[in-house]
């Protein structure tokens, strides 16, 4: 089996809500584009993927995709994904990994399909669903933010994280009302999105240890190795951290070295595809931790992710970011949650949906 096309197709994705997940606006004009990737093969097979997503638009990738990735696998054979991944790995100098990130999905969409089984199996997973949680953007107020997470707790969701509003003391009065709001019973996870510095992230830390909510996720600036490690010292609450840096497999070796972080994290866009968060996930387990699977930015993405998340073993949730209208886009059958809070992967023999409404 050989590779003997490569093609992008774009279509726009308007009337996207506004949406706002740090101190900076993320989405607000309400548009964007998404592409679809298909990778076809002499034997008929085809892999898909979405390139772009709400706040990262496909047309910014989607020269560098066809100008540097399709010559690497042309007339290739599309289940040879390590030799393949390490080749578009060499080119990520001259382009984002969302390039990598999208073909390396489209190539495991091919081998699910070659094998006749749907990817969670072939990634020799015996689940087929996984709890999920309800991912807040930036609400105007603790209440907001209680009556929210009392509403997905009310629908079966298994667990709700805030992304807060990032003045320490304002976090501190949200991640109390949530607490309240909800009751002692419910699980609960804080995402700062590295908005402190580090007294502030201790402060924080420590309130949402008393609190008893169950991670702490990225507190600090990616950059900031050193207060990472004085932060991981000082608090039980396990911190969950690596969803940036951008890179491959090499960029979580520190972390895990200078003892950084408890937890691993990653997706598709940001890692460069399934194969890297395979391996990471492998490495998370060596260290006996657990690797949460981050947003994958669009429908295919989240998709292919899900796939995952119900393969590994030491993932445990998986992110539904709010509000869904965001995120959710050009695919049938798109993912639901259900009442019992599972996130299910799709039975076909596919991790990525071909059929698209564009």
């Amino acid at each position: 089996m050989k590779i003997d096309a490569v093609e992008l197709t774009l279509f726009a994705w308007d009337d996207i809500p506004p949406t706002k997940y740090t101190s900076g606006a993320q989405n607000q004009s309400g548009k964007s584009n998404l592409a679809l990737l298909s990778i076809k093969t002499d034997a008929g097979i085809e892999g898909n993927a979405f390139l772009g997503s709400a706040t990262n638009p496909a047309e910014t990738d989607a020269g560098a995709l066809i100008r540097f990735l399709k010559p690497i696998l042309m007339g290739k054979d599309p289940l040879a994904r390590e030799e393949l991944h390490a080749a578009m790995r060499m080119r990520q100098r001259n382009m984002g990994l969302r390039t990598v990130g999208a073909c390396d999905t489209a190539l495991w969409d091919i081998a699910a399909k070659a094998a006749g089984m749907p990817l969670y199996k072939f990634l020799g997973g015996g689940r087929s669903a996984i709890g999920a949680y309800a991912s807040s953007q930036v609400l105007e107020s603790p209440q907001a933010y209680a009556e929210e997470a009392q509403q997905f707790k009310a629908d079966g969701w298994k667990a709700y994280k805030i992304h807060p509003p990032h003045p320490a003391s304002e976090d501190i009065k949200v991640c109390e009302a949530v607490r309240k709001g909800v009751g002692d019973g419910y699980t609960l996870m804080l995402d700062s999105t590295w908005s402190y510095r580090y007294p502030d992230a201790l402060r924080v830390g420590r309130a949402i240890e008393r609190l008893g909510y169950l991670w702490y996720e990225d507190p600090l600036n990616e950059e900031d190795i050193y207060s990472y490690v004085k932060l991981c010292q000082k608090l039980d609450i396990p911190i969950l951290a690596t969803e940036y840096p951008a890179g491959d497999i090499g960029t979580y070796a520190v972390w895990l070295t200078e003892r950084a972080t408890d937890y691993l994290r990653g997706d598709i866009p940001i890692k460069g595809g399934l194969t890297t968060m395979l391996k990471a996930a492998h490495l998370a387990e060596a260290f006996h931790t657990t690797y949460e699977v981050h947003h994958g930015g669009n429908s295919a993405n989240n998709m292919a992710q899900v796939h995952f998340a119900c393969a590994i073993p030491n993932t445990t949730y998986f992110e539904v970011l709010l509000p869904h209208g965001a995120h959710k886009y050009g695919v049938l059958n798109d993912i639901q949650i259900g009442k019992d809070g599972l996130a299910t992967a799709p039975k076909s023999p596919a991790s990525a949906p071909s059929s698209t409404s564009t």
